[in-house]
C-alpha cells in the first residue's frame, strides 16, 4: 500500500506517525463531517503530573455539523500563548527541546483561522522533522469507503477512547519525567521528538 487516507490531527500521537512511517504519501479527508472527542482538535502531552491534554477552542464548539475543512479556530480566546507555555513547561528539560524550540515557538506564533490550515501546518512541521520523504494533501472532494488494495482507510480509526486498546504496543523512549509518572503511552509526536531528537525516525521504523 503507498497511500494513507486519514482524518487530519494536531501534532497526531506518535502511534499515527508509526503507521504513516510505511506509506509514501498521506492524504487527509477533509470533506468528513466535523467529529467531536477525537484529536482533530486534541493533543495529550507528558507533564510532571501525567498526561496533559491540550485543545484547541473552535468557533461554534466541538458539537457543530459542519466538513472539517469549514471548521474555525476560536482565536478570541489565547489558545496558542497557553499551548506553548505547557509544552515549555513540559520539555524545557528534555534532550532536544532547544534544538526545536525556535521553530516551535514561530510556529505558535502564526495565527490561522481554520483548523485544517493549523494541522497541516503541524505535520508539514513534523515530517520535515523527521526527515521523511513522505508527500501530504488533502482531499479535494468527498472520499467514499476506498476499497482500492494501494489505500489503507484509516479515518475515524484512531480516537482518544480506543487509543489504548487498538495499540498495545506503543513506541517505548525514554521520557522526562519517566521516573515520577512511568512511562505514558500515545502521547503526542512532539513528546517523541523532544525525547529522542533525531533518532525518533529510526524508533518509529523499528517498531
Amino acid at each position: 500500500m503507498s497511500t494513507l487516507l486519514i482524518d487530519i490531527e494536531y501534532l497526531a500521537p506518535v502511534d499515527v506517525y508509526k503507521i504513516a512511517n510505511n506509506f509514501s504519501h498521506i492524504e487527509f479527508d477533509v470533506y468528513e463531517n466535523w467529529q467531536k472527542m477525537s484529536f482533530r482538535n486534541r493533543l495529550v502531552l507528558a507533564g510532571a503530573g501525567g498526561p496533559v491534554s491540550l485543545s484547541i477552542p473552535l468557533e461554534e464548539g466541538r458539537g457543530q455539523r459542519k466538513m472539517t475543512k469549514d471548521v474555525r479556530i476560536a482565536n478570541r480566546y489565547s489558545w496558542q500563548s497557553q499551548h506553548w507555555k505547557t509544552i515549555v513547561s513540559c520539555y524545557n528539560r528534555s534532550p532536544w527541546f532547544e534544538f526545536y524550540r525556535d521553530e516551535l515557538e514561530s510556529l505558535y506564533s502564526r495565527q490561522v483561522n481554520f483548523l485544517v490550515d493549523w494541522n497541516m501546518a503541524c505535520w508539514e512541521w513534523t515530517i520535515r522533522q523527521l526527515g521523511w520523504s513522505t508527500s501530504i494533501s488533502l482531499t479535494t472532494q468527498p472520499v467514499e469507503k476506498i476499497e482500492v488494495t494501494e489505500w489503507l482507510d484509516l479515518r475515524n480509526e484512531v480516537l482518544p477512547k480506543n487509543i489504548h486498546q487498538r495499540f498495545r504496543s506503543p513506541v517505548l523512549y525514554r521520557q522526562v519525567f519517566e521516573d515520577r509518572t512511568g512511562f505514558l503511552p500515545h502521547c503526542s509526536i512532539l513528546d517523541l521528538l523532544c525525547c529522542e531528537g533525531k533518532n525518533a525516525r529510526a524508533l518509529l521504523k523499528a517498531n
